[in-house]
C-alpha cells in the first residue's frame, strides 16, 4: 500500500499531466519508503538520489506543463510559473552536506515539503488547467 498516491480528486483529466504527477507521487513514495526503512543505517546516497530524480522530473514536468499552457493560452500560466520556479530553487537549495549530517531530518523535511506541495499545486491549481 502506498503512502502516497493519486487520489481521484487529482486527476485533472489532461492525461500527460495526470501521468506526470502520478510519478511525482511515486518519488515522494520512494522517499517515504526511505525515510521508514531501518535496515539502511546511512541512506545519504539513496537520499541524494531522490532528491536528483526531483530535480531531473520536476524540470522535465513543469516544462510539458508550460509549454501546454501556452498552447492553450491558460491565462494563469505566470503563477504557475511562479510555483514552478519556487519548486525548483527549494530542491536546488538542498545541500549535500547538511543532508549528510541529519539524513532523518532532511528526508522529513523533504517529504513534508513534497506533501505540501504535491497537494497544493495539483488540488488548487494544476486542476484549473483542464477548466
Amino acid at each position: 500500500m502506498a503512502m502516497y498516491e493519486m487520489k481521484p480528486e487529482y486527476y485533472t483529466g489532461v492525461n500527460f499531466i495526470d501521468e506526470e504527477h502520478k510519478k511525482l507521487f511515486e518519488i515522494a513514495n520512494t522517499a517515504y519508503e526511505l525515510l521508514m526503512n531501518e535496515f539502511i543505517p546511512d541512506k545519504y546516497d539513496y537520499i541524494m538520489e531522490v532528491v536528483n530524480e526531483l530535480k531531473d522530473y520536476t524540470k522535465y514536468h513543469f516544462d510539458h506543463e508550460e509549454t501546454y499552457m501556452n498552447s492553450i493560452k491558460y491565462k494563469r500560466i505566470l503563477s504557475q510559473k511562479v510555483s514552478h520556479d519556487d519548486f525548483i530553487e527549494k530542491i536546488n537549495g538542498y545541500d549535500s552536506e547538511i543532508i549528510d549530517e541529519n539524513q532523518k531530518e532532511s528526508l522529513l523535511e523533504l517529504l513534508d515539503f513534497l506533501t505540501t506541495w504535491l497537494v497544493e499545486h495539483i488540488y488548487k491549481q494544476d486542476k484549473l488547467i483542464a477548466e
